[in-house]
């Protein structure tokens, strides 16, 4: 046994992962995932996709049990926080997502005065092979290394998530240019999936399976 097996669902001799899955659904009435810059300045985009978009709950609270422990949570909006907002980071918490907590929305924001237009893929490029010495122009598409126009940024990601196997086909994906200054969010990008989502019905906020606290 590993030291922290106590903590990991997986470990424990009573493990159903299908059950599991259903409590993860009912624990976290997950709607949206907001994907944004983690430039510090930036911090408040998901509070402002959660007023445009009107029906959403963030940061919402956290559910404790009896014993105190969080075992679930009342926020509908999830951040994924990467460089630039870029799509490309995101990918795989997009498919994570929507296989334990079943997602309707998927946000893109990129933001005014974003360090990711501060530098071209070319110069990124010969910095590392400069500084570092190594040649990271295999690493990445270019496309997705920084940002040299934000609406064509935006239409780029929300196309990229899209396109991916590991996006629900049923989600709708939007992008927004939010004003670091102002607080201003300007939608670019509003794809609408117009087939209803069946999740199973599981929306209500439920605990998650009890794991050995200490």
């Amino acid at each position: 046994m590993g030291k922290f097996d106590r903590y990991s669902f997986s470990a424990q001799p009573s493990f159903d992962e299908a059950e599991t899955r259903k409590a993860f659904s009912k624990a976290v009435p997950l709607k949206t995932i907001v994907i944004y810059c983690y430039d510090p300045r930036a911090v408040d985009i998901p509070n402002a996709v959660a007023k445009a978009m009107g029906d959403e709950v963030y940061p919402g609270h956290i559910i404790l049990d009896d014993s105190g422990n969080r075992v679930a949570s009342s926020t509908t909006i999830f951040p994924v926080v990467v460089a630039g907002g870029r799509a490309v980071d995101a990918l795989r918490s997009i498919t994570v997502a929507q296989h334990l907590f079943g997602i309707q929305n998927i946000v893109v924001v990129h933001h005014s005065h974003c360090g990711a237009t501060s530098f071209t893929a070319d110069g990124i490029i010969d910095a590392y092979e400069r500084e570092h010495h190594f040649d990271i122009s295999t690493l990445y598409e270019r496309n997705n290394i920084c940002i040299t126009d934000y609406e064509q940024s935006l239409r780029h990601d929300t196309a990229l998530i899209r396109s991916r196997g590991g996006t629900p086909k049923h989600v709708n994906i939007f992008g927004y240019f939010y004003n670091i200054d102002t607080g201003a969010l300007t939608e670019v990008v509003r794809e609408i999936h117009q087939i209803a989502r069946d999740v199973g019905g599981l929306r209500s906020s439920a605990p998650l399976p009890d794991l050995q606290h200490q």
